[in-house]
């Protein structure tokens, strides 16, 4: 979806952190992306789909600077105050959407990480790409996300995708340019589904790297 268009996010935007679970469920995946890095202090990030920061701001003292990227105005706009309210100093917010273009980046990056959100995605093979040409080398990408879940997840009506098969994503994601591709189990999300009975969904961690040229 362009940037700057209204989407399904923005309604949900005020009341997006209000959730314990989800609150949990970043904390579980910022400690899984801790112990994956070999942090140091000059790495800079960016979380794509980043909703209302979530995620990097229970990683924002791991980075030196990260860049927050989103296509939902409304999150993006209680992402910023946010930022305000807590003094951030190490964050920079853009609302695009990078299969449409990556003009207003002007850097690379040391990590990209994005959770719940390659799922939503058109293009994987393009998305995973992108990503590859805008990390440093060495860079890391973490992709926190579901297995195939037959569509019990979102239901009936989504137009992402229902979950992925891991070998498959990592076949995707070798083409792409990556390597030292791994999985992680990191929790299982139960939900109640269409059919009115409670599923547990897997969510993983893969991790990946763009590695030094030799």
């Amino acid at each position: 979806m362009t940037a700057g268009k209204k989407n399904e996010f923005d309604d949900k935007a005020k009341t997006w952190d209000d959730e314990p679970e989800r609150a949990h469920r970043t904390q579980i995946i910022a400690d899984a992306i801790g112990k994956e890095i070999p942090f140091n202090s000059s790495f800079t990030a960016m979380e794509y789909g980043c909703g209302t920061g979530l995620l990097s701001f229970q990683l924002k003292n791991r980075f030196s600077n990260i860049t927050l990227i989103d296509n939902s105005q409304g999150m993006l706009e209680v992402l910023k105050e946010k930022i305000e309210r807590d003094k951030v100093n190490n964050m920079d917010v853009l609302n695009i959407d990078l299969l449409e273009s990556t003009a207003s980046i002007s850097k690379s990056f040391s990590v990209i990480y994005c959770s719940m959100v390659l799922h939503h995605t058109g293009d994987i093979s393009r998305m995973l790409s992108v990503w590859c040409a805008l990390l440093n080398r060495p860079g890391y990408l973490c992709v926190a996300d579901l297995d195939s879940d037959n569509g019990l997840f979102h239901g009936k009506g989504f137009k992402g995708h229902n979950g992925f098969d891991r070998e498959s994503l990592k076949k995707i994601t070798q083409q792409s340019g990556f390597t030292n591709i791994r999985f992680r189990t990191l929790l299982e999300i139960k939900k109640v589904s269409h059919d009115k009975m409670e599923h547990s969904f897997p969510l993983f961690l893969m991790v990946a790297e763009k590695p030094k040229l030799t």
